[in-house]
């Protein structure tokens, strides 16, 4: 049943909004191309380790299990802690699109591969990609985190490295996933139980923001900026 609504839900999603997020996925796909690659960035990184935090965006959760990003990016990060290239984690995600936490089901899995729950953190309040920056980083500065990464896919990394370098203060660094350096754990598939990170009362996003707030979401436009 819950399989079935999530399908409805990005269906009409997609049918509503799809001409707009088109144009701007094909504007930010052709940024991309100007970023280096995952290892050199990877490289560049190794040389200010270990970071005191990485920054892990999240996505949705189906309920049953982790889909192939959600998998890339929880096994990335856990890659991170047990080499030592990072210190801690910051998993960042509400309930946008499901009614599951996000940033919680990230630490779950990761608990589940044996990242200590001392070294986890959560932001909860994120609903764009922009946000789980935000919200995180402020997070970070808070428990006196000085040296702060963003570790995600490549897509995302590469479209969010405009917003860190303009926004913020504190350098971040981007250590986007290396696909060879996690291909030995991919056929790990831990299961987790979710039950109690549901919300029962869940609405969508799609049923809470015009097409118009949620767009300015993804440019971090919703986003009231402290002063550093």
């Amino acid at each position: 049943m819950l399989k079935n609504n999530l399908s409805e839900m990005l269906i009409s999603f997609l049918k509503k909004y799809c001409p707009l997020f088109l144009m701007m996925s094909l504007f930010i796909t052709s940024c991309s191309y100007f970023r280096p690659k995952p290892d050199v960035l990877f490289e560049r990184a190794q040389k200010d380790k270990p970071y005191d935090v990485i920054i892990v965006p999240g996505v949705p959760f189906n309920g049953i299990r982790w889909d192939t990003v959600m998998k890339g990016r929880v096994l990335w990060a856990t890659y991170l802690i047990k080499t030592g290239m990072a210190k801690n984690v910051i998993f960042s995600g509400g309930s946008v699109y499901s009614p599951y936490i996000e940033g919680k089901v990230f630490a779950k899995y990761a608990m589940a591969l044996g990242v200590p729950k001392e070294k986890i953190f959560i932001d909860s309040l994120a609903q764009h990609s922009t946000e789980n920056v935000y919200y995180s980083y402020h997070l970070a500065k808070k428990m006196g985190f000085k040296k702060i990464a963003v570790a995600t896919d490549p897509f995302q990394s590469a479209k969010l490295m405009g917003f860190t370098k303009r926004k913020f203060k504190m350098k971040i660094t981007h250590i986007p996933i290396v696909e060879d350096s996690i291909r030995k754990m991919s056929s790990v598939n831990p299961e987790i139980d979710a039950s109690d990170i549901k919300i029962d009362d869940f609405k969508p996003i799609t049923a809470t923001q015009s097409w118009f707030h949620m767009f300015k979401g993804t440019l971090g436009k919703n986003i009231k900026f402290e002063k550093e």
